[in-house]
């Protein structure tokens, strides 16, 4: 199942939104991997670019909160951690156990679904409080 970057996710702040597009692309070449057994090279790639483009994602979000005094940044850092966590055990289990089944639910549900959900609920807070303090 591919992910489209619909009006709902866009937070109308130009950065965030374009990394946000970048971010959905890397987890929808995941599943397009993963679906059709690509070798364990390229799923490596793949999950090196999300890992990587998460980190700097939110360090970028990070500054924006911290310029702006963005009063949940404490909170929003926090989802933040967990998630690289959550990325980097999906890194591990696939390079440990290859391309399954269970391991592409897993990305559907655990890092499409939260970047989906963050994005919804609390990036668009973010860019409410940027945009209101401009």
């Amino acid at each position: 199942m591919a992910y489209t970057f619909t009006k709902d996710l866009e937070t109308g702040n130009q950065l965030i939104d374009t990394e946000h597009r970048q971010l959905i692309d890397a987890v929808n070449n995941l599943l397009a991997a993963c679906a059709t057994g690509k070798g364990r090279s390229e799923l490596a790639t793949i999950t090196k670019f999300l890992q990587d483009y998460t980190a700097k994602h939110f360090s970028d979000e990070e500054k924006l909160q911290v310029q702006s005094k963005y009063p949940d940044y404490v909170n929003h850092r926090r989802y933040h951690e967990d998630f690289k966590k959550v990325v980097a055990e999906i890194c591990r289990k696939l390079d440990k156990d290859g391309p399954t089944v269970a391991l592409v639910g897993e990305v559907n549900s655990t890092i499409a679904g939260w970047l989906i959900n963050h994005i919804k609920k609390e990036d668009v807070k973010v860019a409410n409080h940027i945009k209101n303090k401009a």
